[in-house]
């Protein structure tokens, strides 16, 4: 499938109109729902595809962030045989207490995985306690970056963002 084929078949399985809050307080008149694309195996199968390709040349582990990064980065894991952690959003409270599942050395690069990006908030959160961890960030992939400051609030703390689609380009594609 490629990413035209691939832009359309999201569009019309997990793009919805109305009037939607996003996690950034911002207010939105369309809706990526993630859980619809991830959900469907032929769907997650190509976009695990397409993230592949993005892929820097090292690292050490994937970090999937709750709740939509965790398909994603162990999809990548199959195809890869990188690991993977998953990343909460607050530690849990009981057993292992855990912020970062999955078992980690300090100083290892880690590429964080998520789905859809907005302002990138909580990446941003992620990836500042996971270095407060000792991991390494330089790098996150999602699916889509909706072009509403991810990018740039990510580059302030000196992660990059790369996506399978910008919202410009989702857009052109999946109207064709």
């Amino acid at each position: 499938m490629d990413k035209r084929d691939l832009a359309k078949q999201i569009k019309a399985v997990s793009y919805l109109t109305g009037q939607f809050k996003l996690r950034s307080g911002k207010t939105s008149s369309f809706y990526w729902d993630k859980y619809r694309f991830e959900s469907d195996p032929v769907l997650l199968r190509a976009i695990v595809a397409e993230l592949q390709k993005l892929l820097p040349p090292s690292f050490d582990k994937l970090a999937g962030l709750e709740l939509g990064g965790i398909p994603l980065a162990t999809g990548l894991s199959f195809e890869t045989g990188k690991p993977c952690l998953y990343v909460r959003k607050e530690a849990k409270t009981y057993g292992t207490c855990n912020l970062v599942e999955g078992g980690f050395q300090a100083g290892e690069t880690t590429l964080v995985i998520e789905d859809v990006v907005t302002t990138a908030g909580q990446i941003r959160t992620s990836v500042c306690q996971m270095r407060e961890l000792g991991l390494k960030i330089e790098h996150a992939l999602c699916v889509v970056d909706r072009e509403s400051g991810g990018r740039e609030n990510l580059a302030e703390i000196g992660c990059s963002l790369t996506s399978v689609f910008t919202l410009e380009e989702f857009e052109r594609w999946a109207q064709d």
